[in-house]
């Protein structure tokens, strides 16, 4: 992640030149990737909700495409906020490493001060503004996933390999395609048309909307 000044301004003023969507240190979600079965009692964990086995990954990028972080170890059956909510990252957050910057993520995260996500059900223009801006400045991780299958197609054909094997050869291609970034190896990506809802909505205790509500009210009254 970010964790200079100058290397949190860099990343917010990527991504404000998006959608004018100020604050942001980078865009989070999760993607599947088929592994298969790696038998032994636990096995079925790794039984995704679509019927196949696979591992859960975590990535968060920056508005280059850029990977800041990756966690690739969690079976395909566990939901995008339990990773997010067992993870180091989530813990810089909540003790302030990164200051007022924020991520973006879809419903399948609770909405945080730190982790802002779309309106489920926009009941004003300036919700609906948000919720434009939210989705657009949240692109780049899911054209992200598309060129990084597309890079090392092992990652979309999935693997027959040990299990151990196959999650480092997951991180493995992470670093690769970083590489290529600061390189200037571009595959030519393309822009994924988000829904406005991706995932069932998270229940959360812990929900903060107060940034999300402060941002509706300001950045994009209407």
């Amino acid at each position: 992640m970010s964790n200079t000044a100058e290397e949190q301004n860099l990343a917010i003023s990527g991504f404000y030149q998006i959608a004018g969507f100020p604050g942001v240190l980078g865009a989070i979600d999760c993607t599947h990737i088929k592994i298969q079965s790696p038998g032994g009692e636990y096995a079925e964990r790794f039984r995704n909700r679509k019927g196949y086995f696979s591992v859960n990954v975590q990535a968060v990028c920056n508005a280059k495409l850029k990977i800041q972080n990756i966690i690739a170890r969690w079976p395909g059956s566990v939901h995008d906020s339990t990773i997010f909510n067992d993870s180091a990252l989530k813990v810089d957050f909540e003790s302030g490493l990164y200051g007022n910057g924020y991520l973006l993520g879809d419903n399948g995260y609770p909405c945080k001060r730190y982790i802002l996500t779309p309106y489920l059900n926009p009941a004003s223009p300036s919700q609906r503004a948000y919720n434009r801006a939210q989705i657009a400045t949240r692109n780049p991780v899911e054209r992200l996933f598309g060129v990084i299958k597309r890079r090392f197609p092992c990652l979309s054909i999935g693997f027959r390999c040990r299990l151990e094997r196959a999650l480092a050869i997951v991180v493995a291609c992470c670093v690769l395609h970083n590489i290529a970034i600061a390189q200037g190896d571009i595959i030519e990506d393309f822009n994924v048309d988000l829904p406005e809802e991706l995932e069932a909505p998270i229940v959360d205790v812990d929900d903060d909307s107060s940034v999300r509500t402060a941002l509706v009210n300001t950045v994009f009254a209407v």
